[in-house]
């Protein structure tokens, strides 16, 4: 058996995000039947690195599989890619070695959310459309991030053991009306990223102070009244490992 790691990009609209499920669309599903047709039609399992949820897209998602097929990594990939969804491409295939693992070797993930000032409807997909926004609040709520912190408030399901995060990267960048937040740390807990984001906009358009935004990091809570930003602007950018 020869492992591989392939590095993947998709467009999350019409998929019920990246793990299998029963009777659902999802990424892993296509990826594993295009792999069958390189296993003799046997069944084939990959391993992620991130299970982005239903909506989500990836600019770089990490995932590895075991295959007898010593195939070259180019033609590997452009087989992977013959039977895939257009929405779906992988971009990289490398061979590793026989213990990488996708999800439990990686020390860090990226995540960038994109938002837009701009009604356009060619953003409908990827992007959310956010209005009367005070930036400097968005920014002044990211440099609180920074550092590690119990996240129990902005996560959807607590892990008893363990929520604390450390975060390296919290920036807020504006590009011609569209607005990109950008966040690296070691670990996400569920939804995250997304209520991090929808509770920095609500901080920026007065509905919610700053101070009570500071109060969810100092004294999290289980069920903090919180906003959740919506998956289709939430991209997984990168996930590291050790060289």
């Amino acid at each position: 058996m020869i492992r591989y790691k392939i590095l993947i990009q998709y467009d999350g609209t019409n998929y019920s995000g990246f793990q299998s499920q029963k009777n659902k669309n999802t990424i892993q599903d296509k990826i594993e039947t295009s792999l069958s047709y390189l296993n003799n039609n046997n069944p084939l399992r990959i391993h992620s690195a991130s299970r982005t949820d239903a909506g989500v897209h990836a600019l770089g998602q990490v995932a590895h599989f075991d295959l007898e097929n010593d195939m070259p990594s180019k033609e590997l990939k452009k087989a992977i890619n013959a039977r895939l969804d257009k929405e779906i491409r992988i971009i990289e295939v490398n061979k590793v070695k026989d213990d990488f693992h996708s999800r439990f070797d990686a020390i860090g993930k990226q995540y960038i959310y994109k938002c837009t000032l701009s009604n356009n409807p060619l953003f409908l997909n990827q992007k959310f459309y956010v209005r009367k926004i005070d930036f400097r609040k968005l920014n002044d709520c990211a440099k609180i991030i920074i550092g590690k912190h119990d996240f129990l408030s902005f996560s959807k399901f607590s892990d008893k053991k363990n929520n604390l995060c450390t975060i390296k990267e919290s920036l807020w960048v504006n590009q011609d009306d569209n607005l990109y937040y950008y966040i690296k740390g070691n670990r996400f807990l569920h939804h995250m990223v997304r209520y991090l984001v929808g509770t920095m906009i609500s901080v920026s358009q007065n509905k919610i102070s700053l101070d009570f935004f500071e109060s969810l990091l100092s004294n999290p809570s289980k069920d903090a009244k919180i906003y959740k930003s919506p998956a289709k602007g939430l991209f997984l950018n990168e996930v590291f490992y050790k060289d």
